[in-house]
């Protein structure tokens, strides 16, 4: 064999090993970046608990609630009697924003004396504004401390009425907060989405 030949062969097998171990490198990358960039999109669960929630009301009895959790936060939904929608007006003087104008307190179609879309049904977030305990229900009235139902926090003794209007002189700084949510149908609400299809 000449040394002409041997030069040939030498460089086609450095021309196939150079070009074997750039493919082998690009495949091995390849596959390490496949389990990174999986990461990057977000788990079934991430995505569940931040999907909005159905909850069925049609069997909510008036003066009963249920509890509910949207985006790991706690959501309270209240079915009001008449006597409970009546009695929002009766203590507004003990309210320190009875017309909600803390604008993020709500969204707009909740920006009313009831906050609510129907007068019947309460959403709000059960976590005090305070420091996020949550308040209990104690929808008992009571005239003579011109209570007429509503919500207690047992951290701090913060009060809000049964549109989770905070009381004044409490530690609360604001209302319970409205979270974004809509009526699919008479007896099933929508919490965390307010517009397009269920």
């Amino acid at each position: 064999m000449t040394d002409d030949e041997q030069d040939r062969i030498d460089r086609n097998r450095r021309h196939f090993l150079t070009v074997a171990t750039a493919v082998t490198g690009l495949a091995g990358v390849g596959l390490a970046a496949i389990p990174f960039l999986s990461s990057l999109k977000p788990s079934a669960r991430a995505q569940a608990l931040g999907a909005p929630v159905e909850v069925p009301i049609g069997a909510l009895q008036e003066g009963e609630m249920v509890r509910v959790l949207w985006r790991g936060k706690l959501v309270y939904i209240l079915k009001r009697s008449d006597a409970m929608v009546a009695g929002l007006a009766d203590n507004v003087a003990n309210l320190e924003d009875p017309d909600s104008e803390v604008v993020e307190q709500q969204p707009d179609y909740a920006a009313n004396p009831m906050r609510s879309i129907r007068p019947d049904f309460l959403v709000v977030e059960g976590s005090c504004t305070h420091l996020g305990c949550a308040p209990l229900e104690d929808f008992e009235v009571r005239p003579s401390e011109e209570w007429n139902g509503g919500f207690f926090c047992p951290c701090h003794g913060s009060k809000f009425d049964l549109a989770g209007r905070v009381w004044q002189g409490v530690p609360a700084p604001t209302n319970l907060r409205v979270p974004p949510h809509r009526f699919v149908r008479d007896d099933l609400i929508l919490i965390g989405q307010d517009t397009g299809a269920a």
